[in-house]
């Protein structure tokens, strides 16, 4: 059969896709980009928040309409929005044909088919590195799901409550997967979980993570490489984990950190704990640890009893902590976490005004930063042409991740003409709000050959991820 994919949400959700793909094609099955061509589609949901609840159901429907239209034969939904809401899909959408869950992507042959799958002990699913994957991502770089889960009390979050308790892949797993990656080509690993820095502790490790990083960089490669981790708690992030970023020219100088509020009040609601001056003494000791870091966080605005004074307070720290890139989210009531039960709601005039404000300051702050790069000479990743100009080519530098923050566009490209996947050097001419403008000032590395681009990728790989916020640090 063919079968097409939609993914919606997280960088997590899109590796439970490209699982669910390579299980697929290693049963004999063919990927197809053309819904319209697709005998089965699936699409794998996402259920955070609200908005990434009505867009999963109204993809549901739009690839609904191709059982009509198209070949389609069969409609799987899966992923978070099934773990929610299974019954209610069951019973309120008929369209729909089978359900997966986020532990049951071993089921995905058998619904595709059909068939009425084996009845498997429902266990947490978590990959490994023989399962089979089809990369959706640029070959040039690609996700490594080290964890699974989350055990955070965080009472705004229902994560935990479809993704199960925390637990981390096999400590060899995830170097034999990264192993083969960049034996393949593979210029960037980002390495992803609800929480990357607890990675380990399940097995009785200390410092896990920062052991992991060490062993990934010392991975032997014919060129350049980077490696990068996302998702990080603040109170994980201890003084040896940043040590060994410091001490590893391949590791990503890059801190994504979600703080979520600077109110000690604020904080204490969402069972997070500490405030702004813990922060302001985190973010510090990051910055003296390693020269030139790039901190990222994530705000919300607007949760259940957030004062003026709290929000004061949150846009004084946003000030005085000066991030590099700043998501803010507004705060979605979510009828089964623990905040759902909160008195002080705050209206949606006020939560949207205060985001506005807050994406206002950061504003300012994402420029200023960039304008002091100005005239810097620094590593870039060649991602290709540009999607806005057929003019420019596009890349990141290692302070950039994928997806969630700017780009560096090319406008010059000096003594070489630049080729996908190339680590190179750019000068940095300009520089705009979240985007930066440079010229490549370096030859083109030798004997680099460009990785092949994936056969296929799902359909639609939608880029209204709710937890990356379209805010002031996002494009």
């Amino acid at each position: 059969m063919k079968i097409g994919f939609v993914s919606l949400g997280c960088p997590k959700n899109l590796v439970d896709t490209e699982v669910m793909m390579g299980q697929l094609v290693a049963d004999g099955h063919e990927l197809t980009p053309q819904p319209a061509d697709a005998d089965v589609i699936v699409v794998n949901t996402c259920s955070f928040i609200d908005p990434a609840k009505q867009e999963s159901v109204d993809t549901i429907l739009e690839m609904a309409e191709y059982k009509k239209t198209g070949k389609a034969q069969r409609l799987v939904v899966a992923g978070c929005l099934v773990e929610r809401y299974r019954a209610d899909i069951q019973n309120n959408l008929p369209e729909v044909d089978a359900v997966l869950g986020t532990n049951e992507l071993n089921k995905i042959t058998a619904l595709c088919e059909g068939l009425a799958p084996k009845e498997i002990a429902a266990e947490p699913y978590l990959y490994h590195d023989m399962t089979a994957r089809v990369f959706t991502t640029p070959k040039h770089s690609a996700y490594i799901k080290i964890a699974e889960g989350c055990d955070h009390p965080c009472s705004f979050c229902v994560i935990p409550q479809f993704r199960g308790q925390f637990r981390s892949r096999r400590f060899e797993s995830v170097i034999r997967e990264a192993t083969g990656m960049f034996a393949q080509g593979v210029r960037e690993i980002n390495l992803i979980g609800q929480d990357t820095t607890c990675y380990g502790e399940d097995f009785g490790m200390k410092d896990g993570l920062a052991a992991l990083l060490g062993r990934l960089a010392e991975i032997p490669t014919d060129f350049p490489k980077w490696v990068r981790f996302l998702y990080a708690y603040p109170n994980k992030v201890t003084q040896k984990l940043l040590d060994t970023i410091a001490a590893h020219p391949s590791l990503a100088k890059y801190i994504d950190m979600p703080l979520q509020h600077a109110s000690g009040p604020v904080l204490k609601r969402m069972k997070r704990g500490a405030n702004a001056d813990i922060f302001l003494k985190l973010i510090e000791r990051i910055r003296a640890t390693i020269p030139g870091v790039a901190i990222r966080t994530s705000m919300i605005v607007g949760f259940p009893g957030e004062t003026e004074a709290d929000f004061a307070e949150l846009s004084d720290f946003v000030q005085a902590a000066r991030f590099d890139r700043l998501g803010v989210f507004s705060y979605s009531d979510e009828e089964t976490s623990k905040s759902f039960a909160l008195d002080g709601k705050v209206d949606s005039k006020t939560i949207y005004n205060r985001k506005r404000s807050l994406m206002a300051l950061q504003r300012k702050i994402s420029r200023a930063r960039n304008r002091q790069l100005i005239g810097s000479e620094l590593p870039i990743l060649i991602e290709g042409p540009s999607q806005e100009t057929d003019l420019l080519w596009e890349g990141r530098l290692m302070s950039q991740a994928p997806e969630i923050d700017g780009v560096c566009y090319i406008n010059d490209f000096g003594p070489g003409a630049p080729r996908p996947g190339e680590i190179r050097t750019i000068r940095v001419t300009e520089a705009h709000d979240y985007d930066l403008v440079g010229e490549l000032v370096d030859l083109p590395e030798t004997g680099y050959v460009s990785p092949k681009q994936s056969p296929v990728s799902p359909f639609q790989i939608l880029n209204s991820n709710p937890t990356k916020p379209l805010s002031a640090a996002t494009r």
